[in-house]
């Protein structure tokens, strides 16, 4: 294959000659490097991301249907694993016809904005996890935590939208995408700013919480949630919730070195990086919240909650009964 030669046409620079060229160039008659992708998307690997990105949505509904305490993070997660889901069968679709325009787009689309519900998911949790330790060792209430973050989360979402469409646009027209796709970048740049200011102020939060229990004990902490806080449930959940972050970060950073080389860069003509630093690091961080699912690993806060509210009823009761009690004695 890598001595076919490709037509005159494929090259020309008005797009619809270009376009109806690659439509009509198959395996056998043109070359890789004039498809969309510079490689053949491998399948097994796509297949793969596609089955376990739908493994994950399938337990986030059924996860969501249990635990309606906590309905933005269902939605984030499964937005996130909708657009996984399709973008890798946009990939599956392309290994047997690369020069497909309609498949190369609907995974660049959706797998580009796929991370971006996945941290609104994760930005959701940091305020149940500020009041659980103690809001007194935030820097901010516990309640400002989502309404800083998700919205910048989403001008990081329309940015990213805003660029890719405008790039599209442009190379339909004929003309240079080079502006849509700089948007696109501050999009993704943006995405991995509001996470390293969240990553700082959670380590911060984590810093300031150890640093007043040694000087306080458990003074230091909320007694209502300390069952909570002692759950192995719990436990994994921070840890999961920890690296998910993280993997969400690392994701990130390389789209935006990714896409800052342009659409024929050495990252993104090279599928290893693709699969290792996008498919593999994204997949395993947002199953993990599924095998630490806050709706479960906060089981010890529902229940305590609900014995407390039962004792206030039994209270409420006793005092009743005292008080006719009382009245028919006078």
């Amino acid at each position: 294959m890598s001595n076919l030669a490709a037509s005159p046409d494929c090259f020309s620079k008005d797009y619809a000659t270009r376009r109806a060229c690659r439509e009509a160039c198959t395996l056998e008659t043109c070359p890789l490097k004039l498809s969309y992708w510079a490689y053949q998307p491998s399948q097994p690997a796509n297949g793969l991301f596609a089955a376990l990105f739908g493994l994950s949505l399938l337990a986030s509904v059924l996860q969501g249907l249990f635990a309606r305490r906590w309905i933005g993070f269902t939605v984030a997660m499964c937005s996130g694993s909708v657009l996984e889901l399709l973008g890798y069968i946009g990939r599956y679709l392309s290994y047997d016809d690369p020069f497909n325009e309609t498949w190369f787009l609907l995974q660049i689309i959706t797998l580009t904005i796929a991370p971006a519900f996945y941290a609104a998911g994760i930005y959701f949790c940091l305020r149940r996890i500020v009041t659980t330790f103690g809001a007194s060792n935030s820097v901010i209430p516990p309640a400002w935590y989502p309404r800083i973050f998700i919205p910048c989360d989403v001008f990081s979402l329309l940015l990213q939208a805003a660029g890719g469409g405008l790039a599209s646009s442009a190379t339909h027209s004929g003309k240079n995408p080079t502006a849509g796709n700089n948007i696109m970048i501050a999009g993704l740049s943006f995405q991995v700013a509001t996470l390293a200011v969240f990553i700082a102020l959670a380590s911060l939060f984590g810093a300031r919480t150890w640093k007043r229990v040694r000087a306080m004990g458990e003074a230091a902490l909320d007694p209502a949630h300390r069952a909570l806080r002692e759950s192995v449930r719990f436990q994994g959940f921070l840890t999961a919730l920890a690296f998910a972050t993280l993997c969400v970060f690392t994701r990130s950073v390389y789209r935006v070195a990714e896409l800052s080389e342009g659409w024929t860069g050495h990252l993104i003509e090279t599928q290893r990086y693709f699969i290792g630093l996008e498919g593999a690091v994204l997949v395993v961080g947002i199953l993990g919240l599924n095998v630490f699912h806050p709706g479960w690993c906060f089981r010890e806060d529902v229940v305590a909650g609900a014995e407390g509210t039962r004792s206030v009823s039994e209270s409420e009761k006793s005092a009743t009964v005292d008080g006719e009690a009382l009245k028919h004695g006078a």
